[in-house]
């Protein structure tokens, strides 16, 4: 059985959430504000975080990025009326997995827990990989190129890590989403070029060889 933390501070949400979610064999375990909701996440062994941006005592960012801090691994689903691009990259900046606006349908909110249970499909943890002069160590979560230590936030590194362990492959938007996001995307959001953009940045640029190139009307790659 699957063992949701739901932090959530709205009575109404909370019962339809819980309700719905036993009914399909989740066990639920709800914190109803931001300080109560981390010291569980952390003290407690949870298979996946519900959690709402505007919350009692620390909002949901807050939350997010002192979870993700002791746990890497620990899939976090964002849900929260703040439904703008902005509003989504400062949530997956905070370290969240995915991001589901209000108002949603439950089976929405199902399928986007299984995406979330079944992520990673694409990656390989505890692994090293090369391109070029960059390395990247999984394991210990390190990134270097040509001697120089880069610092990527969590959802920039799962997207090299996806980039690399398709090296010279060419990835759609659509499988870069799922791999890195555990669902695909919206057509009409620029959310992948958005951290595809990010990563570049830090990877790329001050070097003379470029690592990530756009395929037009594809997707992108990342070339030794």
């Amino acid at each position: 059985m699957i063992n949701i933390l739901l932090i959530e501070d709205e009575p109404k949400v909370v019962a339809f959430i819980k309700k719905g979610l036993e009914a399909h064999r989740y066990h639920v375990t709800v914190a109803y504000d931001g300080a109560t909701g981390r010291t569980m996440a952390l003290q407690q062994d949870f298979d996946l975080i519900i959690l709402d941006v505007i919350l009692p005592h620390y909002n949901g960012l807050e939350v997010c990025s002192y979870i993700r801090h002791f746990k890497r691994d620990l899939p976090i689903l964002m849900l929260t009326a703040l439904g703008t691009l902005g509003d989504k990259v400062r949530g997956f900046e905070n370290g969240a997995d995915d991001y589901l606006t209000k108002p949603f349908h439950f089976e929405e909110l199902l399928m986007r827990i299984k995406a979330l249970s079944r992520r990673n499909t694409m990656t390989s943890p505890a692994a090293v990989y090369h391109a070029d002069d960059l390395e990247m160590d999984c394991y210990r979560r390190a990134i270097v190129r040509n001697g120089r230590e880069i610092m990527l936030t969590v959802k920039e590194f799962t997207l090299l890590e996806v980039l690399l362990v398709n090296k010279n492959r060419v990835l759609s938007r659509t499988e870069i989403a799922e791999a890195v996001w555990g669902i695909d995307f919206n057509r009409g959001t620029n959310l992948i070029d958005v951290y595809i953009n990010y990563l570049r940045s830090k990877v790329d640029k001050g070097f003379s060889k470029q690592l990530i190139h756009t395929v037009i009307g594809v997707g992108y790659v990342l070339k030794d």
